[in-house]
């Protein structure tokens, strides 16, 4: 894990600061809010990207296929989101402001995901 950490960190501005505002909004709503079902899974969507994404570091290094560990996790979180805000009836505005900031940066991170897991399947294999 600290390997993967490190090469994360280690990515070109703007993409190592976009990877820490991504993990902040999440983990810190996911701690603030966990009370609630999407802070719950906010966290369990976290760890469980995050496993998949070691797992294909160990067996491919630092390639387009990580994002695939957004998009097993984060694709179902954010359809969560988007039907708790658009039928979410008792939302008070700091929640509703996380949900909505969440909301985008992920859809947002899954739209750059999807296109770098397409990438790696077309055959774009380098570490980047």
């Amino acid at each position: 894990m600290i390997q993967l950490m490190r090469k994360i960190f280690t990515m070109r501005f703007p993409w190592n600061a976009w990877v820490l505002l991504l993990a902040g909004i999440n983990m810190a709503g996911g701690l603030y809010f966990f009370d609630t079902l999407e802070g719950k899974f906010a966290l369990f969507a976290m760890a469980g990207s995050m496993i998949v994404m070691q797992i294909v570091f160990n067996r491919h290094g630092f390639v387009r296929l990580l994002g695939l560990g957004h998009i097993l996790f984060w694709t179902p979180f954010a359809g969560m989101i988007l039907w708790r805000l658009q039928f979410g009836t008792d939302l008070y505005a700091p929640f509703r402001f996380w949900l909505i900031s969440v909301a985008l940066l992920n859809s947002l991170s899954l739209i750059i995901d999807f296109v770098d897991v397409g990438r790696f399947a077309r055959g774009e294999r380098n570490e980047m």
